[in-house]
């Protein structure tokens, strides 16, 4: 039988036992840290470079301000795609919280989602050779030979400042551009965006006062989910202010493109 120096000794190990399993469960409960929220946000990688695969990996601007937005809402950022065509559908049907893919803002789409303020803004913008200083507005393009892209709507643009022959379709902007330098062409009709990267790419261009219009880029979430676009907001507002936005912008265009 067990005498009392027996019974304290067993006692002692029972304590022993208990604490190390005590501490044991303390260890694995406190080193499981939860996963952060994923932060489900779509664009259609198709668009560089705003949003477009490099190696497998979706990469662009608008990647990178998904990225900071999910930072500052204390979520993980996880950027998907999906066909333009049915992005919006994809977003009523939950498969992703948001769409930051370059969406401008219309009275048609606000029927369907809530957006976001503007995160940057582009438009119908005219570009001429970097040497040429006789167009400095829109007025300037009377009988002036303009390219635009066939069938697109800067034709009808164009229209308005020159004659139907000195309108020169082409199958891309691109080429339309390249066309600039070379004196093909006196003047180029083409969304903003299109020209600011062909110049950061080194083509000798220059943009002509300010666009002929103006369309937002904003980020739409399902309607009614004014917690998530109130956060959205604050965080653009945030990256605005303390020069985050313009780092990130000035890395993909050479310039600040939010926009008055």
């Amino acid at each position: 039988m067990f005498n009392k120096k027996s019974i304290a000794f067993l006692l002692t190990l029972i304590i022993i036992s208990t604490l190390v399993v005590g501490c044991g469960g303390t260890s694995n409960s406190t080193s499981a840290t939860p996963d952060k929220k994923k932060f489900h946000y779509a664009m259609s990688g198709l668009y560089k470079p705003f949003n477009y695969k490099d190696g497998g990996k979706l990469v662009g601007f608008d990647v990178e301000i998904g990225e900071e937005i999910a930072r500052r809402i204390g979520m993980e950022a996880a950027p998907v795609t999906n066909p333009w065509e049915t992005i919006i559908q994809g977003l009523k049907a939950n498969k992703y919280d948001a769409i930051i893919g370059s969406m401008a803002i219309t009275e048609e789409r606000q029927e369907q989602v809530d957006f976001s303020r503007p995160y940057y803004r582009s438009g119908a913008q005219v570009f001429v050779s970097s040497n040429n200083d006789s167009i400095t507005s829109a007025k300037d393009l009377k009988g002036k030979k303009i390219g635009v892209v066939k069938a697109s709507t800067f034709r009808n643009v164009a229209l308005e400042y020159t004659d139907k022959k000195n309108v020169i379709g082409y199958d891309s902007d691109v080429i339309a551009l390249q066309d600039l330098p070379t004196g093909r062409v006196d003047a180029v009709i083409t969304d903003q965006m299109v020209g600011i990267v062909a110049i950061k790419n080194g083509l000798k261009i220059k943009d002509v006062d300010k666009p002929l219009w103006v369309d937002e880029m904003a980020i739409p979430v399902n309607k009614g989910n004014t917690e998530l676009v109130n956060k959205i907001n604050n965080a653009l507002d945030e990256m605005i202010k303390d020069g985050t936005y313009e780092k990130i912008s000035n890395k993909w265009f050479g310039r600040n493109i939010l926009g008055d």
